[in-house]
This record gives C-alpha cells, sequence and structure tokens, in this order.
C-alpha cells in the first residue's frame, strides 16, 4: 500500500489542508479583527459608544458562532457556489471556513483587547489622541502578544474545521481519512492522516507561543 502514489497522495493532501487553512485565516482575520476591535469600542464604555450597533455585532456573532460548523457547511452551499463556482475542493471550502472563523476571531481579538490595562488607553484619551490613533498606536500594539497567541488558536481551530470538510468533499487530509480511512477502511490512511494533522497543529502553536513570547514587552 504504501508506494510512491500513496505518499504523493497524501503530499497533496498536506498540501490542500495548508492551503486551506492559512488562506482562510488571513480572510477571517479580515473581516473577524475589525469586527472584534468593534465590539470592544462600541460598548457603553468605550472609546466610540454605539450600543446598538454593539448589540447587533454580539448577536450576529452570537448566532454564527452557534452554527455547528458542518451544518454551516451545508447551508451557505448557494452562496459557496456562487462565490466560487463550485462546492467541493479546497477552494470551495474557504467560504465557509472564513464564514464560520470570521465571528470565532472577533471573540479572541474582543478578549485580546480587554487584557489591555485601562489606565494605557485612559492615558491616550487624556492626551487628546483620535480614536483611530488609540486604535491604531495603543490598542492594537499593546494586544499584540495576546493577539499572536489568539492567532495560533484560531489557525488550528481553521485546521480543524478543514478536516471537517473533508465528508462534503472538501479536499485535504479530512477527505483522505474519510475516503480512504473510513470508507475503503485502510486504517493505516487514516492514521497517516491524523499524525499528519497533530504534526501540524503542534508546529502552528509552537510558533505562536514563540512569537507572542518575543512580542511581549512585559518580560
Amino acid at each position: 500500500m504504501w508506494d510512491s502514489q500513496t505518499f504523493a497522495m497524501l503530499l497533496m493532501g498536506l498540501l490542500e489542508t495548508l492551503y486551506m487553512t492559512l488562506l482562510s485565516t488571513i480572510f477571517a482575520y479580515v473581516l473577524g479583527l475589525p469586527m472584534g476591535v468593534l465590539l470592544v469600542t462600541s460598548e457603553q464604555t468605550g472609546i466610540l459608544p454605539m450600543p446598538k450597533l454593539n448589540k447587533v455585532l454580539n448577536i450576529i456573532v452570537n448566532i454564527v458562532r452557534s452554527v455547528p460548523f458542518l451544518i454551516l457547511l451545508i447551508a451557505i452551499t448557494p452562496f459557496t457556489r456562487l462565490v466560487t463556482g463550485t462546492t467541493i475542493g479546497s477552494t470551495a471550502t474557504v467560504v465557509p471556513l472564513v464564514i464560520g472563523a470570521a465571528p470565532f476571531i472577533a471573540r479572541l481579538v474582543e478578549s485580546s483587547i480587554k487584557e489591555i490595562d485601562k489606565g494605557v488607553i485612559e492615558a491616550a484619551v487624556s492626551m487628546g489622541c483620535s480614536p483611530s490613533q488609540i486604535i491604531m498606536k495603543v490598542m492594537i500594539p499593546e494586544a499584540v502578544p495576546s493577539l499572536m497567541m489568539g492567532a495560533a488558536i484560531a489557525t488550528t481551530t481553521i485546521l480543524g474545521y478543514s478536516a471537517m470538510a473533508g465528508i462534503c468533499g472538501g479536499g485535504g487530509l479530512g477527505d483522505l481519512a474519510i475516503r480512504y480511512g473510513y470508507y475503503r477502511y485502510q486504517n493505516d490512511i487514516m492514521i497517516a492522516t491524523v499524525v499528519l494533522l497533530v504534526v501540524v497543529v503542534q508546529i502552528i502553536q509552537e510558533v505562536g507561543m514563540k512569537i507572542a513570547k518575543k512580542q511581549d514587552k512585559r518580560k
């Protein structure tokens, strides 16, 4: 069983998984980062208090986060087809991955920013800094270590989602595990995909922790 074709198949599955995970993480942060910042700044006690907007954002985030990823994957099939022209393969899977991960990332960003010492923000306000300056020069820089840890968590979560997408022909290692490990009872393929996923998760987590420690100014 373990011939060159099998190794090539696993390599392709790994590359597809990394492609889906990294691309989805980037796009999810494009949506989730500003959403998380807005969740903090639009609070009643925030630097840009907008209670109604804050309430709407919280409802949207909570609703999307409450939907299991597999159900979301199936539910937005028409939208996925509209965006990518197909509903199968690694590129198509990026769409539900982004939609499913963006609210999760927004909560991580919100949590990271709320860890900042309020005195730092109050000092920036007292010096006459504009809201945009406070966000770009105080909030985000001060939250970088926590944001990096959150990014590692988000990436590994998206990696797990990408593996789940294999049940619907999403490509990657999850697809191999379903098609060969489950349907064809090839346990060796199943074990190989699990090992590869574990290794990738460990690498991502380790890199995220090292970057976070390096950026932490408190040490």
